[in-house]
């Protein structure tokens, strides 16, 4: 997956690129993905492959690496636990927000290379694991067509509107990356202390908690689940 930054007329404009089968790409731009296909550059002869689940997984060594750069605020598993997919290994605070980081393999933690208070950086290691193997049931031998004809460039995607801003001076909650609102945990006319958490954003393949900097009265809640933010979206406006 390949990342990009921009600006268009002064917006800063984050996005990457990823190839999603061949002639397919998604292309996100601040959190709004587009389904792109683009032509092969050449067709392919038909061949003889094997059809294997999709749920199959080889077993063997398995590094976690820190998708950004932040404190170890609180370690989960322990070395020799087995987890499973989705389990959370360990917290990263980040960006003001505290990131859940879990296992994308079921398997062993085999160490755990940081320590609680530990500063780390993007593609630091976190930890080791050893990935059981997964069983792919028997397979079927099927043909390969010949790719279709190169189909004609798309058009570019419209660049996004503007994410709203906060007024200067404002007591505001904001986006800090662009992400998808997975929860909303505040309502209209509800007080809130300095580091509640007012809702949940779902961004780098990680749950964040997005907290207030400030103690007042929710005035309005510009958000809701599902919602996809850019960075530096208004979320919550405070009295």
């Amino acid at each position: 997956m390949k990342e990009f930054k921009f600006k268009i007329s002064g917006q800063d404009y984050s996005a990457t690129v990823a190839e999603e089968s061949a002639g397919s790409l998604v292309v996100t731009v601040n959190g709004k993905a587009y389904q792109v296909e683009v032509p092969q550059t050449k067709a392919a002869a038909p061949t003889m492959a094997r059809k294997a689940s999709a749920g199959a997984q080889a077993g063997g060594p398995k590094n976690i690496n820190s998708e950004l750069p932040g404190t170890v605020t609180k370690i989960v598993a322990a070395n020799g636990q087995h987890v499973k997919k989705g389990d959370v290994l360990l917290v990263i605070e980040a960006m003001k927000m505290a990131n859940d980081i879990v296992a994308d393999v079921e398997g062993t933690v085999q160490r755990i290379a940081v320590t609680e208070g530990q500063s780390v950086n993007q593609g630091d290691l976190l930890v080791e694991m050893m990935a059981d193997a997964v069983a792919a049931p028997d397979t079927e031998v099927t043909k390969v067509a010949p790719a279709p004809k190169p189909a004609a460039a798309p058009a570019a995607a419209p660049a996004p509107a503007a994410a709203p801003k906060a007024a200067p001076g404002a007591k505001v909650v904001d986006a800090p990356l662009p992400g998808t609102i997975t929860k909303v945990l505040v309502k209209v006319g509800e007080s809130v202390k300095a580091g509640d958490t007012v809702c949940m954003m779902e961004a780098m393949k990680m749950e964040n908690s997005i907290t207030t900097e400030y103690a007042g009265t929710v005035k309005a809640v510009n958000v809701e689940v599902g919602a996809q933010v850019q960075s530096g979206q208004v979320l919550v406006e405070l009295d």
